[in-house]
C-alpha cells in the first residue's frame, strides 16, 4: 500500500464505490470538503432493511408481525397492550374520585336540605352569657302536628327541659314540671307553662332564665307531631311502667310492662299525668325515657348510616322543629349529642328540688312549688358540673 501523505493539501480522490445489489440504496454523495479515511480494502455495500409488505384484507395499515404488535405497535386491534393497561388505571382513577365525591355530597347535600326545613323565631334574650352551654327544649302542643288532640285549645309547652353542658363535668338534662310555680316577668307569680301563652318564647326564655339563673344560649321547639313521625321513622321505641293505665284525656292504654310502640302511643305515654299517682314530676320522668329511647335507637348504626332513615328522621323531625334565629342544624347535632350524653351512664339527670305538688296559686290553681332553700345551690352545682356522672337529681321530697 503506497505511503500516505501527512504534509496538507486537498483530499485525495476517493475511488467510486461498487454499485448495491438490486434492490439496494443509490450510492450517496459525499459532501465536499469533508475527509474522508480511506480504506484499506473495498468498501462493503451498507446493508438495508425493507419494511414488511402488507398483506392484503389487513386493519387499518394492514397486519403486523406480532413483534410489531408486542413493542406497542398498531395491527388489527388498535392500540397496543400497554397503552390499554394505562388507560385502565386512568379510568379506575377517576372512577375513585366520583364515588369520593358521591360520599362527600350525601352527607353535605343532606345537611343542606335539613337546615332549610328548620324554622325560626326571635327567642334569646341576650342577656350576659353563663359558663357552658345551655339549650332550652320546649314541647309545644301545638294542634295540627300530630299530637294528642283534647278539650285544650291553642299551643301550650307541655314539656320544659334544660340541657346544659358545663365547661367541665357531666351534661345534665333537667325537667321542668309544666305546673312549675314561677315568676314570669312582666305578669308574676303563675305556672310557668303560662310565660309561652303570655309571651311566647320571648318570654319562656326570660322566665327560665330567672328561675335557673342559666342563660340560654340555644331555644329549641318540637311540636308532639315530630316526635310521633321520628318515633315512627326508627321503628318504635320500647318503653316501661309497671302499672297498668286507662287513661281518658291521654288516650293512653297500657298494661303494666315493657312495650315496643309506635308513635302514637309514645306521644300518649308521655303526656300522660292524670293516672300518674306523681302526676307531672311522673310525665316528666315518662318524657325522659322516651327521648333516650329514641336517641337510643337513632345512635343504632343500622338506623343511623342508612340514607332512606336519614331523610325520614330529618323530613319527620325538623318539619316540626323551630329554633332561635341563631341556631341551624350543626347546633341540633350538638344538642343531640349532648341529649345522649346526659341520658347515659356518665350524665345527671332529674328535676329541680320540689317542696310539694299541691300548692295553690293565687289564682287558686293547683302547682308545684319548688325548695327555696335547696334549689339556689342545685343550680349552681348543675352549672358548674359538680354532680356526680350518673346522678338522679332532686325531685320529690326525700326522694
Amino acid at each position: 500500500m503506497p505511503a500516505r501523505n501527512e504534509s496538507a493539501g486537498p483530499p485525495r480522490s476517493i475511488p467510486p464505490r461498487s454499485a448495491p445489489p438490486s434492490g439496494g440504496q443509490p450510492p450517496q454523495s459525499i459532501p465536499p470538503g469533508r475527509p474522508v479515511r480511506a480504506s484499506a480494502g473495498p468498501v462493503r455495500p451498507t446493508p438495508v432493511r425493507q419494511a414488511p409488505r402488507p398483506a392484503a384484507g389487513g386493519g387499518r395499515g394492514g397486519n403486523y408481525p406480532a413483534g410489531a404488535l408486542a413493542s406497542g405497535g398498531r395491527g388489527s386491534g388498535g392500540r397496543g397492550g400497554n397503552n390499554i393497561r394505562i388507560r385502565k388505571g386512568r379510568v379506575f382513577g377517576v372512577v375513585a374520585v366520583l364515588v369520593l365525591l358521591a360520599i362527600l355530597a350525601w352527607p353535605i347535600g343532606l345537611l343542606i336540605w335539613a337546615n332549610g326545613k328548620i324554622q325560626h323565631v326571635e327567642a334569646l334574650s341576650g342577656a350576659e352569657n353563663t359558663p357552658g352551654t345551655t339549650y332550652l327544649i320546649a314541647g309545644s302542643d301545638a294542634r295540627g302536628t300530630g299530637g294528642v288532640d283534647d278539650s285544650t285549645s291553642g299551643a301550650r309547652t307541655d314539656t320544659i327541659m334544660l340541657l346544659h353542658k358545663p365547661s367541665s363535668g357531666p351534661v345534665a338534662l333537667i325537667s321542668l314540671p309544666r305546673d312549675t310555680y314561677a315568676e314570669i316577668p312582666g305578669v308574676g307569680g303563675d305556672k310557668i307553662n303560662a310565660a309561652y301563652a303570655y309571651g311566647g318564647a320571648p318570654l319562656l326564655v326570660e322566665t327560665v332564665e330567672a328561675l335557673s339563673g342559666l342563660t340560654v344560649d340555644h331555644y329549641v321547639e318540637v311540636g308532639f307531631g315530630g316526635v310521633q313521625g321520628v318515633v315512627n321513622a326508627v321503628g318504635g321505641v320500647r318503653l316501661c311502667l309497671d302499672y297498668d293505665v286507662h287513661d281518658v284525656k291521654s288516650k293512653l292504654d297500657w298494661k303494666a310492662g315493657c312495650h315496643t310502640v309506635m308513635g302514637k302511643t309514645a306521644i300518649a305515654f308521655s303526656r300522660m299525668r292524670y293516672s300518674d299517682p306523681t302526676g307531672d314530676i311522673g310525665r316528666a320522668q315518662r318524657q325522659q325515657q322516651v327521648i333516650a329511647q329514641v336517641g337510643k335507637k337513632i345512635a343504632d348504626p343500622a338506623v343511623l348510616l342508612n340514607p332512606a332513615t336519614q331523610v325520614a328522621l330529618a323530613d319527620a323531625g325538623l318539619a316540626a322543629v323551630v329554633t332561635d334565629t341563631d341556631s341551624g342544624i350543626i347546633d341540633l347535632a350538638m344538642l343531640g349529642l349532648a341529649f345522649r350524653s346526659a341520658n347515659g351512664k356518665d350524665g345527671v339527670t332529674g328535676t329541680p328540688p320540689i317542696a310539694t305538688i299541691g300548692y295553690r296559686t293565687p289564682a287558686g290553681a293547683s302547682a308545684v312549688l319548688l325548695d327555696e332553700n335547696l334549689t339556689p345551690e342545685f343550680w349552681t352545682k348543675i352549672r358548674d358540673g359538680e354532680y356526680p356522672a350518673g346522678e338522679k337529681v332532686g325531685g320529690m321530697p326525700g326522694s
